[in-house]
């Protein structure tokens, strides 16, 4: 590019030649990473110079332009040649009065006309003996102005929601893991039991991104609906390193983005105002942000990314697809083939794949906006994610007795509690946390509230149950008369329905091996699992074939 080019952006991402995008994409590249430096520093600049063929002169105008817009690579698209359109050669004084009478007469909920405030302007000029500019002028100076601004100013915010994307506008952020964008939504695929393969429902996904990298730094896939649970366990993944997690799933791939944030962005919904989530966030010093209520367009960057992840998951066997009409006669139970984990599995390749590719809304890959946001601030990583989790259980509220604690008509005791029981009179309500997916145990927070302590079942013959087996029996038990739920009844009855479950299982899976015996030909070949979860790489070269992923199609956000 020759020196003499203006500083003028032709802002159209599709009306740009392949050329002047090609260009774009190579200087978003060079000063998104300087623009992460709150001081650039002479090197730096001189570097980012030679890498771009330019002067320091235009480094410096493309770091303005890059932080005064949205930091994206229509940002810095190539300009014409000439006069830039739109200069201003007015006296600096008669510019004042233009700004001073468009912020104190047209943008204002009077609403004024431009002939008044153009009248105003003629005043104070000759007023002041200046030269009165021309009506065009004051109008080209209305024009510039973000018509957002301009809606707000004059008729409101409730106005303004019209003139925004549907993504809404996401709050600036300077670091990594300055926010986090948490949401959850129902999985569009059936999933199978580990040990009959047999059809079981659809998960759920929770998802964290964080906003300055557009990373996916948190994923959590469950069978139960979305809770107060749901995001602790969504945070417990955020904030660890991933590496054992990732071999104990057998993914063989790379996912650095671990850390606590700042702050986490949420909608309104019942489980992210919980007392457990407000509790874990403020002994962790992590702010909570919600969504303005009734502008459900908010918190968009969680949700396009969640969007995108279950179209890719129409290609798995056992896909509901967004709707009926959409599955039409497909057999999503008959077809269904992976089980949680495997899931699970899918997804993460998916993400790494993600992680790889160039994302449209900041101009390079997530992975590669990451580790530049590492060099200014390294994340706080958790390297005890059990305690942790347990800041984020449910609470639960219990007097102590000198049998323990009794809840849900279970006892819980240790011998720990005992010097406790001889003061409980003096002590109150204990807060005790317990894991709804195993509640043999609950953990107890000491009356100095420094520390939590495991407290087990008080008969340790009890298996480990779920909280949603506990109440389903505990209704059960109920239907059948019973005024009062004892201990012994109530693990009776789960081991009942246990075993009606297995017995059913084991017929299920007899009748669908009868049916695939008579309806499948002996050449029919068999799908095997594993061939699908492809191992996929992350590369951090959009050019490369393996760059290629399931997210591709992810742009500005």
């Amino acid at each position: 590019m020759d020196e003499s080019e203006q500083f003028e952006v032709e802002r159209g991402v599709l009306t740009s030649s392949a050329a002047s995008w090609s260009v774009a994409v190579h200087r978003a590249g060079v000063i998104s990473e300087l623009a992460c430096h709150e001081n650039a520093g002479a090197d730096r600049v001189d570097e980012a110079a030679a890498a771009l063929g330019l002067s320091r002169r235009y480094v410096y105008e493309f770091l303005r332009r890059w932080r005064a817009g949205d930091g994206v690579a229509s940002d810095l698209l190539p300009g014409r040649r000439g006069a830039p359109a739109g200069g201003r050669h007015l006296p600096a004084a008669v510019e004042d009065i233009l700004s001073e009478a468009i912020r104190t007469h047209y943008l204002t909920r009077q609403r004024r006309s431009v002939a008044a405030v153009y009248r105003e302007v003629a005043r104070l000029c000759r007023l002041r003996g200046l030269p009165v500019p021309s009506r065009g002028s004051l109008v080209r100076r209305i024009g510039q102005i973000d018509p957002v601004k301009q809606v707000d100013r004059r008729d409101g915010a409730d106005a303004v929601r019209a003139r925004q994307s549907a993504g809404g506008v996401v709050p600036p952020v300077r670091h990594v893991l300055d926010q986090v964008q948490i949401d959850h939504t129902p999985v569009d695929v059936i999933v199978v039991d580990e040990r009959h393969r047999l059809p079981i429902g659809r998960p759920y996904v929770t998802v964290g991104i964080d906003v300055y990298s557009r990373s996916i730094v948190g994923l959590v896939v469950t069978l139960e609906a979305p809770s107060a649970l749901s995001a602790g366990l969504c945070l417990s993944n955020m904030v660890t390193d991933k590496r054992d997690w990732l071999e104990r799933l057998g993914a063989d791939v790379s996912w650095p983005m671990s850390g606590k944030p700042a702050e986490l962005y949420l909608d309104n919904a019942a489980e992210f105002h919980s007392e457990a989530l407000r509790r874990g966030c403020e002994q962790h010093g992590i702010r909570l942000r919600y969504r303005p209520p009734g502008q459900p367009h908010y918190g968009g960057i969680v949700e396009r990314v969640i969007g995108t992840m279950m179209k890719t998951v129409h290609e798995l066997p056992g896909t509901t697809f967004s709707n009926p009409q959409e599955r039409g006669r497909y057999d999503s139970e008959k077809t269904a083939a992976l089980t949680l984990k495997e899931l699970e599995r899918w997804l993460v390749l998916a993400i790494a794949s993600y992680h790889g590719s160039v994302h449209g809304g900041i101009g390079r890959t997530p992975v590669g906006r990451w580790n530049a946001g590492l060099a200014e601030m390294a994340p706080v990583v958790v390297v005890n994610p059990a305690a942790f989790l347990i800041d984020f259980l449910p609470v639960i509220r219990r007097t102590l007795t000198r049998s323990g604690f009794t809840i849900d008509h279970v006892q819980y005791f240790s011998d720990a509690l005992k010097p406790w029981i001889a003061r409980r009179e003096k002590l109150g309500r204990f807060v005790i946390r317990r894991d709804p997916r195993d509640i043999s145990r609950v953990w107890v927070l000491d009356p100095e509230g420094t520390e939590y302590m495991p407290v087990p079942y008080r008969r340790l013959s009890h298996p480990p149950v779920t909280v949603w087996e506990q109440k389903a029996a505990v209704a059960a038990l109920r239907a059948e008369g019973r005024a009062d739920v004892d201990e012994e009844a109530l693990f009776r009855q789960i081991e009942l329905m246990r075993d009606v479950v297995t017995a059913a299982a084991r017929t299920t899976k007899r009748a669908r091996r009868d049916t695939e015996r008579r309806t499948t030909t002996p050449s029919a070949p068999r799908t095997s699992t594993a061939a699908l979860i492809p191992p996929i790489e992350v590369n951090e070269d959009p050019s490369s074939p393996e760059a290629a992923a399931p997210f591709a199609e992810i742009e500005e956000w």
